[in-house]
């Protein structure tokens, strides 16, 4: 088994992140800790294969952590997974040697699919004390995925980043019509877009109550 340590400060997410893990088969999940301190806390007297970091930890940023951890000759290896969109972040975590890199907010099958290339990769080394370059470079595709993970046909990357975006800039949430006017989509898109997010756990819907009718749904963000 791969023993995963999740490093999430958001409770509800760290939930998330530790059920997600558990659906994989071949993981297991070695502790969920919320901040710096307690994931390095977590080194100085356990061992885990793999770690699930986020970046914006309330003590410090994730990019320190892994830091600490190489300065401590800890070479465990390092999933993003992260809000973080900047260049200069993406290429600092290169840096130091993060093999995955999963921006929030995702779905259960992107993590799997992280998850399980990592699997390969491990695989992809045998037991062996030296490879040669055909070991190396089947290691290393292992990692890399031939495409992103796809999109339902007919939905666009674009269209969805702005959707969330519009999700979360509303905390009492969003009816389609209102994400519709907030992104510029149709209605029909926009609820398409918006049951996508439901569907994979990144929003949830609530019914609310006019004067007449039937209840209309709204969406709001899933941290």
């Amino acid at each position: 088994m791969i023993r995963v340590l999740v490093v999430e400060d958001d409770p509800v997410a760290a939930e998330a992140h530790r059920t997600y893990v558990e659906r994989v088969a071949g993981f297991t999940v070695a502790a969920v800790v919320h901040s710096g301190a307690e994931a390095l806390r977590f080194f100085e007297r356990d061992t885990a294969d793999l770690v699930l970091l986020d970046f914006y930890l309330p003590d410090t940023h994730g990019l320190a952590v892994c830091r600490a951890l190489r300065a401590a000759g800890n070479l465990v290896d390092v999933i993003a997974v992260t809000s973080a969109r900047d260049l200069a972040v993406v290429k600092a975590a290169v840096s130091v040697g993060i093999v995955q890199y999963l921006i929030k907010p995702f779905t259960f099958a992107s993590l799997r699919d992280k998850l399980d290339r990592y699997a390969k990769f491990r695989e992809s080394f045998g037991e062996t004390g030296e490879v040669g370059q055909s070991e190396v470079d089947r290691a290393f595709a292992a990692l890399r995925s031939p495409v992103a993970t796809a999109l339902p046909k007919g939905m666009s990357g674009q269209t969805l980043d702005a959707v969330v975006s519009a999700l979360r800039d509303e905390p009492d949430g969003l009816s389609a019509g209102a994400a519709a006017s907030a992104t510029g989509v149709s209605r029909v898109t926009a609820r398409r877009y918006l049951e996508y997010l439901a569907d994979n756990g990144l929003a949830r819907r609530e019914p609310r109550y006019g004067q007449v009718g039937r209840p209309e749904v709204w969406y709001r963000a899933v941290k």
